[in-house]
């Protein structure tokens, strides 16, 4: 997964930078192999508009997780609507930073997804804790009508309905195997899936900018 953080400078060991729309640089971070890449913020001295131009850059470049300070409205809508997570509460420098999302020490900002890598014995994001209850909620309606004759000319109808309702509890989460390797046409679809994902991306934002 591709981390993006907000940083003071281009280095690991640049401090983590509050801002988002305004900060100094992103650092852009392999959560596997710890490879980055850093870019100055082109937005910082933009005279309105700037958060929502820095989500765009974080969009483009793939990101799957935020970790910054503050985030306005705006850019949290525009990276919810592509699933990217905004976590707050970093300290020291991003390399720090990385470890803290990595261990669960951080929290999603308020109004954005959860977290994608969830801290230990933590259910991945959307699902609910083991144990915890579920609410299910079902309702149907039947009508049935039935008419016979027979030699003693007898006749009978009937009419009935029904509602039900129902509360489940959820199932305990197990972990999810290893995805196989999947086949090049496979990865080839899926690129296909995502680029028409990112045009249809691309025009919200222009919708979200006028």
């Amino acid at each position: 997964m591709k981390i993006c953080v907000t940083s003071t400078g281009p280095t690991m060991d640049a401090s983590v930078d509050p801002r988002f729309g305004r900060c100094q640089y992103f650092v852009f971070v392999n959560s596997e192999t710890m490879e980055y890449e850093a870019m100055p913020n082109p937005s910082i001295g933009a005279s309105s508009g700037a958060g929502i131009q820095a989500a765009q850059i974080v969009v483009d470049k793939g990101a799957g997780v935020v970790i910054t300070g503050q985030v306005g409205p705006n850019a949290i809508q525009t990276l919810g609507a592509t699933n990217i997570s905004i976590v707050t509460g970093a300290s020291g420098t991003v390399s720090d930073a990385i470890e803290q999302y990595k261990s669960g020490q951080l929290q999603a900002a308020p109004g954005a997804p959860a977290p994608g890598i969830p801290a230990a014995g933590m259910p991945a994001p959307g699902m609910p804790a083991a144990g915890m209850p579920g609410a299910g909620m079902g309702r149907g309606m039947g009508r049935g009508g039935g008419r016979g004759r027979g030699g003693g000319r007898g006749m009978g109808g009937g009419m009935g309905q029904g509602m039900g309702r129902g509360m489940g509890l959820a199932a305990p989460v197990t972990p999810t195997p290893p995805v196989p390797s999947q086949p090049a046409q496979t990865l080839d679809e899926e690129i296909q899936a995502l680029e028409s994902k990112m045009i249809e991306i691309k025009a919200k934002l222009e919708e979200l900018k006028k």
